[in-house]
């Protein structure tokens, strides 16, 4: 990519995040008191709602399980009841105890610290492929962790982003995960707040808008640049 392609997607880009702010304003997302409990969010939310992962995260918090402590304490027929309103509640529970261990694999690692300072000396690249190694632990969710849980200038694609910039024509229907981060890691600014807001205002553009079957472009911010780009 050449340096004046680069630019000119970094003014597509944030044109794209400026039309969509003035449409919704501060998202102030990821929705947590604590950084272990965003980290368990990003694991809750794999293939259901915010709503529902919420619904799991009131369930341990009525436990008191929301440090890491707490939740190695809670007897795993007690977490997966916990979890059940998030879906396939086994099955996120063993994720749940993978990602555990890997906190706890780290040197300075203390039990009862929900801000999981005990990740702070690794390099974000380090970081990431760490949780990249746990079972469980996709792209998304390892990304989610890193920029929500751990500050990391880590940008997260979904769903939402590849069908909105799908059918505006910046990427392949099926670009892979890599592309789709690379199409925004590689031109903006590696801007935590910058990085955590678009993600927000992507997930709201798309939930409102850009539909899987209907899309309402009339409405919608970003309307506009689809007619420019077809």
């Amino acid at each position: 990519m050449t340096g004046d392609t680069g630019l000119a997607r970094r003014k597509i880009l944030m044109t794209y995040y400026t039309a969509m702010s003035a449409r919704f304003g501060p998202c102030r997302w990821w929705p947590a008191e604590t950084p272990f409990e965003v980290a368990l969010g990003a694991v809750l939310t794999q293939n259901t709602s915010w709503a529902n992962a919420e619904k799991a995260l009131d369930r341990l918090r009525a436990r008191k399980a929301l440090t890491p402590a707490a939740l190695l304490r809670l007897p795993r027929r007690d977490l997966e009841e916990a979890l059940r309103p998030s879906g396939y509640y086994r099955l996120k529970a063993a994720r749940l105890a993978n990602l555990l261990a890997l906190f706890a694999s780290f040197p300075a690692w203390d039990p009862e610290d929900a801000s999981l300072a005990c990740a702070g000396p690794l390099p974000t690249e380090d970081l990431r492929a760490l949780l990249l190694a746990v079972t469980g632990i996709g792209p998304e969710t390892a990304d989610a962790v890193l920029l929500y849980a751990f500050s990391r200038p880590s940008f997260v694609v979904d769903a939402y982003t590849r069908r909105i910039f799908h059918r505006h024509g910046h990427v392949p229907e099926k670009a892979s995960y890599a592309l789709l981060r690379d199409f925004f890691m590689d031109v903006l600014p590696h801007d935590v707040p910058l990085f955590n807001e678009y993600h927000a205002l992507i997930v709201r553009t798309g939930h409102a808008f850009c539909k899987k079957g209907a899309p309402l472009c009339g409405p919608c911010p970003l309307g506009n640049f689809r007619e420019r780009a077809a």
